[in-house]
């Protein structure tokens, strides 16, 4: 039935790697299923027939589609199906799209659909890079235009050796986690997450990785050989030359004086009459291509920035190729939140704010891996106003996650455990002026917003970006690039981390790829400009993390109980913990193995919790003094709570310093008092005394007394049998 059926083998990481063309997905311009371990993915491409009219782009979308039955999940929602994509699958498209957009035509306007569907996960075998060998294959074997192959890998430090694609197991213990993909010779995409890795380490470990997918390229390209198709034309959207050398030698020099500032918003007045005069030069001249000459002036503006940056050394706003912008940095701009920090780099600002919240507050997640909690939330946004537009926001973008993920991962190393510091934090960056790489200046801003909401980092992290200008076998990169850099350039390569090591790399390319000398290059100036920023920029506004939380964030306390006593502190429907937060107006969260959180605004509420718990779970402590409530009164004593669920009694002889005729003359039903606890008597029973927490808070020593000998046995056929006993006697 599957005439065309193939089937294609090797190995990665030691584990199979399985093609299969020619079953499913017929009709897609490329496609295949490709099974990792027990991983296995479905990868599609097809590209429209026409290009879209009146774009300036190319219109490429990649959907990473997880499907939860992969994990023999059904999903949580109402409706239970999948809803909208996850912030995993969307970090995962993008992973994805990174590698290979570069390798399409560029003056191509044919939309081309690329579809990821997870179908079975294999923990150990990750399904993004599955995906991305996938993705490879399909696009190879398909007739859309693409200069691939690409293969991708993720690399793992465990116990001082690297490892390809480590298991689950192993990504536990792993002091990195790098994905890498490459060409048959250049690096074509770097994400990463380390624990404060050196360069030396970092770029080895890049290196060992891009060897193992140059084999696994070589795999594809056979596999290309045999059943891919031949790749059809499509219509070019470049400008005519002719046309652009036209513009190019009447407005050159009126581009170069638009260009020449360092503020974006000249730049931006400057260049609108250039725009005008060439319309006014060529409109007629060129009737049926007017909407091509701003393409011209686009490129021209390229064209100078690159002859600058390569011949000239010349940066657009005049500094140095090393040169970082103005630096700034600012905290406790806002009155009432828990931390804010606010960094600006030139026209580049973002201000963060943290707010700490009880672990019961951590997102949850439904996804296909075993990931169900997050206690660490990083948030992006990038409203119109920071580029000097006007735009309606509609939530966070591809971009927006992709940036909030990446200072997420920058900061998680430095972050203390949840038993050093038992809260959620949610971090929230907002950009407020954008002129290059945001990210970056967002988490410098974090650092600085976490360190004053006085949670204890263990070293503060910057980021900053390196460029890279190509032409042939020359290269040159610059340290904080700004926006027409990153436009015109061929390289967005981003690094965060301490004065230690890197904590996160993001490198984008929009050339093909990478060589080991220009990723090393890279790494050493963003190591410098990054000491440069801490050292001369953060620690002076704030040298390290406060001692104190502020005042509006809930303070938290933590204590163990035993596991089979959860039941005693939460009580029947719940009711002795509701009480004991009502009464000391906290939040209580008690985890399965017995982890207690509590949280106030006032850590004397939080204490008195405390101590109501611990009362609850343990056996009080004899001669400890607790303030107790009384619920009845009886003829031989009264019984006190002294934490819910938690009663003694106070016989008559211990309701006073002096001698009590009647329980009433002491006390009443709803009194509060203090008591100390006595041995428990030989039944188990917990005795209390008024008296002698009377005499220890007045300074004196009370005598050794057990009313445990003369408790009474309770009422039965409402009489009191020991009082039936004393009248016995006197009969007697």
């Amino acid at each position: 039935m599957f005439k065309d059926f193939k089937k294609f083998e090797t190995t990665l990481a030691g584990r199979p790697l399985v093609v299969e063309t020619g079953k499913m997905a017929q009709l897609a311009g490329g496609s295949c299923l490709i099974r990792y371990g027990e991983t296995e993915v479905l990868c599609t491409a097809t590209m429209s027939e026409k290009p879209r009219e009146g774009i300036d782009f190319f219109p490429m979308s990649i959907d990473f589609e997880e499907k939860l039955y992969s994990v023999g999940k059904i999903p949580g929602s109402f409706q239970r199906r999948e809803g909208r994509p996850s912030e995993k699958s969307i970090l995962s498209a993008r992973v994805i799209d990174r590698p290979i957009r570069p390798l399409f035509p560029k003056d191509m306007r044919n939309d081309v659909g690329i579809v990821c569907t997870v179908m079975s996960v294999d923990p150990d075998c990750l399904p993004e890079i599955t995906a991305m060998i996938g993705v490879s294959v399909a696009l190879s074997i398909s007739p859309i235009p693409w200069a691939g192959p690409i293969s991708g890998v993720s690399v793992g430090l465990v116990d001082g050796q690297y490892v390809i694609n480590p298991t689950a197991e192993q990504r536990e213990k792993s002091e990195m986690a790098v994905t890498v993909a490459s060409t048959d010779e250049l690096i074509a995409m770097i994400e990463a997450g380390a624990n404060e890795i050196d360069n030396d380490t970092m770029f080895e470990g890049i290196m060992f990785a891009h060897k193992e997918n140059r084999r696994m390229v070589e795999f594809i390209k056979g596999i290309q050989a045999e059943i891919g198709k031949e790749k059809v034309d499509f219509p070019s959207n470049d400008p005519d030359p002719a046309m652009f050398e036209a513009v190019k030698e009447f407005a050159i020099d009126m581009v170069k004086a638009a260009l020449d500032t360092d503020d974006k918003r000249v730049r931006d007045e400057r260049l609108s009459p250039v725009y005008t005069a060439v319309h006014e030069k060529f409109d007629e001249e060129y009737p049926e291509q007017t909407e091509k000459l701003d393409d011209c002036l686009y490129k021209l503006q390229k064209y100078v920035v690159r002859r600058w940056l390569l011949d000239e050394g010349k940066r657009v706003d005049g500094r140095g190729i090393d040169e970082m912008r103005p630096l700034d940095a600012q905290v406790d701009l806002l009155s009432r939140v828990h931390g804010s920090g606010m960094f600006t780099r030139g026209q580049t600002q973002v201000l963060t704010v943290t707010t700490l919240g009880t672990i019961s507050e951590a997102q949850e997640l439904d996804g296909i891996d075993n990931e169900t909690t997050k206690r660490y939330m990083h948030h992006y946004n990038f409203p119109s106003y920071s580029v000097g537009e006007t735009k309606p926001s509609r939530g966070p973008g591809r971009r927006e996650i992709g940036h909030g993920a990446l200072a997420e991962r920058a900061l998680l190393p430095v972050l203390p455990s949840v038993e050093e510091f038992p809260y959620a934090i949610r971090l929230v960056s907002e950009v407020l002026s954008s002129n290059g790489s945001t990210s970056q200046a967002s988490i410098c801003g974090s650092t600085l917003s976490l360190m004053a909401a006085g949670v204890p980092i263990k070293a503060p992290v910057a980021g900053i970006s390196c460029g890279l200008v190509t032409e042939g076998d020359r290269f040159m990169t610059m340290v904080d690039i700004q926006g027409l850099e990153d436009f015109f350039g061929d390289m967005d390569f981003k690094v965060g981390g301490t004065k230690k090591g890197i904590t996160a790399i993001q490198m984008d390319t929009k050339v093909h790829g990478l060589t080991p000398e220009i990723v090393k290059e890279a790494f050493e100036k963003t190591y410098a400009a990054r000491c440069k920023i801490i050292d001369e920029v953060m620690l002076p506004v704030i040298p390290e993390p406060r001692k104190e939380l502020s005042k509006y964030a809930p303070k938290m306390l933590t204590t163990h109980i035993d596991p089979e006593k959860i039941g005693d502190v939460i009580g029947k429907q719940g009711k002795v913990i509701q009480k004991i937060c009502a009464e000391c107006d906290c939040k209580i969260d008690i985890e399965d193995d017995g982890s207690v959180f509590i949280a106030s605004t006032d850590l004397e509420n939080a204490k008195k919790a405390l101590g109501i718990i611990e009362t609850i779970a343990n056996d009080p402590e004899v001669g400890a003094i607790y303030k107790g409530v009384v619920t009845r009164l009886m003829s031989f004593g009264a019984f006190v709570e002294i934490a819910p669920g938690k009663e003694g009694m106070v016989h008559i002889s211990h309701l006073d310093t002096k001698r009590v005729e009647r329980v009433e003359d002491a006390v009443n039903v709803g009194d509060e008092i203090l008591v100390q606890v006595l041995p428990v008597d030989d039944q188990g029973r917990l005795n209390l005394s008024r008296k002698n927490a009377l005499i220890i808070m007045s300074g004196g020593t009370p005598e050794e007394d057990d009313p445990g000998s003369r408790r009474p046995a309770r009422r039965e056929g409402g009489r009191d049998r020991d009082r039936d006993s004393r009248r016995g006697d006197r009969r007697r």
